[in-house]
């Protein structure tokens, strides 16, 4: 067996590369059933209390630490930065190498099709806001109300049919199928939807409605920010068209994302930004104008300087979870899933939302309210007491937060704002989530502060201060 490349002694630009993108792959383990090293794990923050713990972060949903194995490839590759695509220098060659074989180790990641582009973005929000952009005339978009955000908002210049929250996944199914066929009239149309709820954790029925959705001559894009750091994601076993995730989700913090799927809308449309990288001609005109021939590839909605860092810490996320292994992360995540639930159904005033009921296949994501505490309260308390990170709000999907809770469209609430005082009702929630960098120590914390703060109540004050709920050091 041939010795791998060293970054010191590798003498063309591929030898770099491959030096590179290898420098910590050796120490990887393909059966970890521990959980994957992230950065951050053994930091420690002061308690209100007095003294010191190990922060826990239970909020992956919002954004997950990066891994360590994706620290040490950007950290390895850093000194090698240099532009991509515009310069003949040697580290903007190796740079761009980089950055394009990151594309194929993404559409591998997601099994795409032959054909199939894959655009880097900023995060998902970008990514949909893009495939906003290249919708053809007269397409109307399907969405169900429990989407995120960056899934419910984009399609500001579309004719939007948002559907009521199902009860069941056979009930997600049949409403979609209502709505597509009762379209007038029956243009192009497109469906987004989720692969796991960013509230409730709950996996939704993607390749049945992708299915559906083309049975009703409709095209569908997978919003899975928060499925593909859990589960394996194949754009052709699901059958969707198109998939959208961020990197600071899936372990890579580092500011980009992804849009992956067919190519004919993204070429026929304008580019998502001009300029730079997205042209590939540009001339002036005899009457003084300017002509401008665009790329067919991604690069056509990659205008600028693109964010190699970025990119390259996705793919090397990418691999790291495919080598660690499905199997034993969804393995291990499920045994955290039924700790925290166990846990949490044995304190009768916590109340966890869902849309699906108790045995509903899900994602390390739950979300809770606890009768007579305001949940900022709770948040806070969780962090200054016990070093416990989570997350309160309305998760940015208000529209599901306030189905859940049972709460009237009108009612005051916004996502982070505590809208009453500490031990009043609120009209927001409590969100605990882990990962593939959860240790067991954190959850096992988790469910025990949950129950002393139920049974005991706070022991420090607390106040609003800018709409948070801070500790009184007053």
């Amino acid at each position: 067996m041939s010795a791998r490349p060293d970054v010191a002694t590798a003498t063309t630009v591929a030898e770099t590369v491959a030096a590179v993108e290898t420098v910590t792959a050796e120490s990887a383990d393909p059966c970890c059933a521990a959980p994957l090293p992230v950065l951050g794990r053994d930091v420690t923050v002061p308690l209100v209390t007095g003294g010191e713990v190990t922060y826990a972060a239970l909020d992956y949903a919002a954004s997950a630490p990066a891994l360590q194995r994706v620290w040490d490839d950007v950290a390895a590759y850093a000194p090698y930065y240099g532009s991509v695509h515009r310069g003949a220098g040697y580290l903007s060659q190796l740079s761009t190498d980089l950055f394009e074989n990151s594309r194929v180790t993404v559409a591998e990641f997601l099994d795409c099709r032959p054909g199939d582009q894959v655009v880097f973005t900023r995060s998902t929000t970008d990514s949909l806001n893009l495939l906003a952009a290249t919708l053809p005339a007269g397409c109307e978009v399907f969405v169900f109300e429990t989407e995120h955000h960056a899934s419910l908002l984009p399609w500001r210049d579309a004719r939007v049919t948002y559907l009521n929250a199902p009860r069941t996944p056979e009930q997600a199914v049949a409403t979609l199928e209502r709505a597509l066929a009762d379209r007038d009239p029956y243009g192009p149309a497109l469906v987004c939807v989720t692969g796991a709820s960013n509230v409730t954790g709950e996996l939704w029925p993607v390749k049945e409605l992708a299915a559906a959705a083309h049975a009703h001559g409709a095209r569908i894009v997978l919003d899975a920010a928060q499925l593909a750091p859990h589960h394996p994601v194949s754009v052709q076993e699901l059958d969707v068209d198109w998939i959208a995730f961020s990197g600071h989700k899936l372990y890579a913090p580092f500011g980009s994302g992804v849009l992956a799927g067919r190519a004919d809308w993204l070429q026929d449309s304008e580019p998502y930004l001009a300029g730079g990288g997205a042209s590939r001609k540009v001339a002036r005109r005899a009457d003084g104008g300017v002509d401008v021939e665009w790329h067919t590839t991604a690069a056509r909605h990659e205008a600028g300087s693109p964010n190699v860092i970025g990119v390259y810490a996705i793919a090397s996320a990418c691999k790291a979870l495919t080598e660690a292994g499905f199997d034993s992360l969804v393995e291990r995540e499920r045994h955290l899933i039924a700790r925290v639930r166990e846990g949490l159904a044995e304190v009768p005033e916590v109340r966890v939302l869902s849309l699906f009921g108790d045995d509903a296949p899900r994602v390390g994501v739950i979300s809770f309210v606890v009768e007579g505490w305001n949940s900022s309260h709770f948040a806070a308390a969780l962090s200054a007491e016990y070093g416990i990170g989570v997350r309160d709000g309305l998760f940015c999907a208000h529209p599901l937060v306030r189905t859940l809770l049972g709460s009237d469209p009108q009612d005051p609430g916004e996502c982070g704002a505590p809208e009453a005082a500490p031990g009043e009702r609120s009209l927001n929630a409590i969100r605990v989530s882990f990962g593939a960098g959860t240790p067991d120590e954190h959850v096992e914390r988790f469910v025990g502060a949950v129950k002393e703060l139920v049974r005991d109540g706070a022991q420090w004050k607390y106040r609003t201060e800018d709409g948070r709920c801070v500790p009184d050091r007053g």
